[in-house]
């Protein structure tokens, strides 16, 4: 009987439960968080760009949030409704793409807003978030995830690890989020360039002249372009590939093993030429016409370090 009785009063529940969906938004700036739905109360923190809120109640032109002011604070107060984009702002979407981009904007300047790297990828992962299936959402993930790693690169690559020759030596970057990005969106361009990044965790930190690092990285960039050809990456791989044949030239030389050094100038002219062919109007054109320039007239390449990307 008790069963019965629970089971009739969750049918009664659940519609109620289902029409009370959590309201979720997100800032497009910087807003003061209250006790109380006034500006002259305690003030009890600031709301950060692209920080998520979830909406408890309304009060005038206030709204009662649960605000995650960082990944293990949430503070609860109020705070005012101008600023708060949620799913159901019109053209939502592109209103939190525009201030991602206005915030990368700004961390690409000399003087630019501090922290405005860490804003840009909040607020390009509130649009995958908070509008699923908008068009920008795909490369709103992408470009959410793209500033996390290089954020991340650029401290793991200030470790005295970054040094070793083997990628496993060091700490490499999370790839959860162009994981996620490649699931949610498969067969796209975002997940092909996601799939490229991922590339920077089987890197050698340094080749140290030795042929080993070298040419399992080339392949690994062939391989790239050849699973990929349509990849807005595609040209870049082939480049790098043949920067790394173009680099062996002078390791097998100077191992006097004048075969394979003959073997790995005829794959970087190979390679170099793909990629101008797929460069278009790609920097990558012009830079894989220098290095087909310079290998073609016999100029000595870097031995040490892979290039930088």
């Amino acid at each position: 009987m008790a069963r019965t009785f629970v089971a009739i009063m969750l049918a009664l529940l659940s519609p109620a439960l289902l029409s009370a969906e959590v309201v979720r938004a997100a800032s497009i700036r910087v807003a003061g968080l209250y006790l109380s739905p006034d500006t002259s109360s305690t003030k009890l923190a600031d709301i950060d760009r692209g920080r998520e809120v979830i909406y408890l109640e309304t009060s005038g032109d206030w709204i009662h949030v649960e605000a995650n002011l960082t990944e293990e604070r949430t503070v609860t107060g109020w705070t005012p409704s101008k600023g708060l984009i949620q799913s159901t702002t019109p053209d939502g979407d592109k209103i939190l793409f525009g201030e991602a981009v206005d915030a990368e904007d700004q961390a690409s300047q000399r003087n630019g807003r501090r922290y405005a790297a860490q804003d840009a990828m909040r607020l390009y992962g509130e649009v995958a978030e908070l509008f699923p299936q908008s068009p920008l959402a795909g490369e709103a993930m992408y470009r959410s995830a793209d500033i996390r790693w290089q954020i991340e690169k650029a401290d793991v690559m200030s470790l005295p690890s970054a040094r070793e020759q083997e990628p496993y030596l060091r700490r490499g970057m999370n790839e959860d989020y162009f994981k996620k990005v490649i699931k949610k969106f498969p067969n796209t361009k975002w997940a092909q360039l996601a799939t490229f990044q991922l590339i920077d965790n089987k890197l050698c930190g340094d080749w140290q002249a030795q042929a080993k690092c070298p040419v399992k990285e080339a392949e690994i960039y062939e391989k790239y372009a050849a699973e990929y050809p349509q990849s807005p990456a595609a040209a870049q791989a082939l480049f790098q590939a043949a920067y790394r044949w173009s680099a062996l030239i002078e390791i097998y030389k100077s191992g006097e093993e004048s075969k394979k050094s003959d073997e790995a100038k005829n794959r970087a002219i190979a390679d170099a030429e793909k990629a101008i062919a797929q460069a278009g109007q790609s920097d990558w054109g012009p830079r894989s016409k220098r290095l087909l320039y310079m290998v073609q007239q016999g100029i000595p390449g870097e031995k040490h370090l892979p290039v930088v990307q």
